[in-house]
C-alpha cells in the first residue's frame, strides 16, 4: 500500500494513533465527499471558502467563476490548505465532556497551479461532473467555449497529505462506567431522497438509472 511521506504540517501532533497516511484511504475519503474548506490567506488575512471538488488522479481539482477572489488568489500560486470531513457517528458519553464524533478527515497542503489547456480543462471539468453523478458528463450538453473562458480550474497535487480516523465509542473515566445514562454511538449515513423533476422541463425523461439508483462510495 502507498503511503504519502509524512511532512512537519501532516505529522498529527495530537492523538498520533488517529494519523493516516495511505493514498488509498485518502482517496478514499475524498471519493466520497462533496465539499472541502479551502483555507488561505489574503493581505495577512486567514480566508476559509466551501465549494466543491473532485479527485483526478493524484491531484484535487476545483473551478468556479474567473471572477472568484478565492481563485484568482490560489492561481497566483500562494500556499493553501485543503480540508474534507465526513462525520460517521455521534459518540455519546457519560459525561458531557467525553462526548465525540466518529469521523474520516482529509488535509491537503500544497500550491495550486492554473489548468488551461483546453484538453486538461476539460477533462478537469468532467471529473467535476462525474464526481457528483457517476457518467453524468455523457448524459449533458458539454461547456461550451464562452462557458470554458469564464471558468477557472485549479489542481491541488495530492502530495502532502494525510487522513484522520476516529472509530468507537466514548472513552469515559472508569469510575464512570455505572452511570445512568445510555451511551454508545448513533450512526449516520448519508442517503439520496427521491428524485424531483424540474417542473419547467419540456420533455418527461424517465430517471437515469446512475441518478434513479444514486449512492456515494462508502467506507469498508
Amino acid at each position: 500500500m502507498e503511503k504519502l511521506p509524512q511532512t512537519p504540517r501532516t505529522t498529527l501532533k495530537r492523538l498520533p494513533q488517529r494519523g493516516h497516511y495511505d493514498r488509498e484511504l485518502i482517496n478514499r475519503i475524498l471519493d466520497e465527499g462533496f465539499i472541502c474548506h479551502v483555507g488561505f490567506a489574503v493581505d495577512g488575512q486567514p480566508v476559509v471558502i466551501p465549494t466543491g471538488y473532485a479527485r483526478a488522479g493524484d491531484s484535487l481539482v476545483i473551478h468556479g467563476s474567473q471572477a472568484s477572489r478565492m481563485l484568482r488568489t490560489l492561481g497566483q500560486g500562494i500556499d493553501v490548505c485543503v480540508t474534507v470531513t465526513l462525520i460517521d457517528g455521534l459518540v455519546l458519553a457519560r459525561s458531557a465532556f467525553h462526548h465525540s464524533m466518529n469521523y474520516r478527515s482529509v488535509v491537503v497542503f500544497g500550491r495550486a497551479t492554473l489548468i488551461d489547456e483546453r484538453a486538461e480543462k476539460l477533462a478537469a471539468l468532467r471529473a467535476l461532473s462525474d464526481h457528483m453523478i457517476p457518467s453524468r458528463w455523457e448524459d449533458v450538453r458539454q461547456p461550451n467555449e464562452r462557458e470554458l473562458q469564464q471558468t477557472t480550474v485549479l489542481s491541488v497535487p495530492l502530495t502532502e497529505a494525510s487522513a484522520k480516523v476516529r472509530t468507537g465509542f466514548a472513552v469515559d473515566d472508569e469510575e464512570e462506567y455505572e452511570g445512568p445514562a445510555w451511551t454508545g454511538v448513533l450512526p449516520l449515513k448519508w442517503a439520496a431522497q427521491e428524485p424531483m423533476d424540474d417542473p419547467r422541463s419540456k420533455r418527461k425523461i424517465a430517471v437515469p438509472a446512475n441518478i434513479a439508483n444514486y449512492g456515494r462510495p462508502q467506507a469498508e
